[in-house]
Formats: C-alpha cells, sequence, structure tokens
C-alpha cells in the first residue's frame, strides 16, 4: 500500500496496514497545518535513536513487533522504561528525551504523530542515518505553510 503525502487537504487511508506495509525508516504520510502521520519500520536490535523534541509533543503507536520505551528529563535519566508491543501506544510530552529499542525478531512497524509539524511534507528515509543527514544539510524542515517548532532543532543523544 503506498499513501501519498497531500498536505493540508482532508485524506483517509488504512493506517494500519500502511504502517504494517512500510518497510522505510521514516515515511511522512500526511501533513496538516498542526498535525503530521509518519510511518517507521525499525528492524531487531534497532532503535527509534535517542532524541528530544523541544517544542514538539509525539504520539506513538506499534502496529507490530515488540520494544523497549525509554524516557526521562535527560538523555542520563531515563527512569521511564516499559515493554510494549502490537496495539500499544506511546506518548511523549515536548521537551522529554525518549527512545523505542526494538526487542523483538522482526522489524517493529510504528506511526508517530507530531504536533506542531516536525518533518519535511512527503519526505521518505530509507535508513536512520538517510534521516540524520536530511536534518544535518537541512532537507528534513517543515513546510512553510505548517505551523513548526518554535526550536530549530531537535537534540540527540550520543
Amino acid at each position: 500500500m503506498s499513501v501519498d503525502d497531500i498536505g493540508p487537504r482532508p485524506n483517509a487511508f488504512d493506517i494500519e496496514t500502511a504502517t504494517r506495509e512500510n518497510s522505510t525508516y521514516r515515511t511522512v504520510v500526511w501533513t496538516g497545518a498542526h498535525l503530521q502521520v509518519t510511518l517507521m519500520s525499525i528492524p531487531p536490535g534497532s532503535s527509534v535513536g535517542l532524541e528530544a523534541h523541544p517544542d514538539t509533543d509525539q504520539f506513538l503507536r506499534l502496529d507490530a513487533g515488540r520494544g523497549r520505551v525509554t524516557m526521562g528529563p535527560s538523555e542520563d535519566d531515563l527512569s521511564f522504561v516499559q515493554e510494549v508491543e502490537d496495539g500499544w501506544c506511546v506518548t511523549v510530552p515536548a521537551g522529554t528525551w525518549h527512545d523505542i529499542v526494538n526487542i523483538g525478531e522482526t522489524d517493529m512497524r510504528l506511526y508517530a504523530i507530531y504536533a506542531p509539524v516536525h518533518h519535511a511534507a512527503g519526505i521518505v528515509q530509507q535508513t536512520a542515518r538517510d534521516a540524520e543527514r536530511d536534518e544535518e544539510d537541512g532537507t528534513d524542515v517543515p513546510p512553510s505553510w505548517a505551523v513548526a517548532p518554535q526550536t530549530s532543532s531537535d537534540e540527540h543523544g550520543g
């Protein structure tokens, strides 16, 4: 199943099927003025990546696989730990350090909702390295018509 980001126009699609069939690290499937939906696939032993979004709340839902969520006020204080699996959601308040590690034997498939918009509309990033490169070179920025975070960059763990 393929879903194209049509920008801030009405849309409807089978998010569970799209999430389960997605094989990219991140694909943005809908970008509104205040909210964005992305699909992610994380291989066994890999993670979403330790980070904090200073001005962005995030909602993630697993549709396949198993993971271990860690969250906390700093990258050295990740005192919230919870194992999650298909059907679980993770809510991340703005400014909270967070990561989800795939602890299963198959790809962990999830979708993420960002508020406000966090990524370039329609961007597809095959790997985590592609995502890092796009952030570093300025390719992965919210569109000008979206309400973007006030802080220009995320914080990433080492």
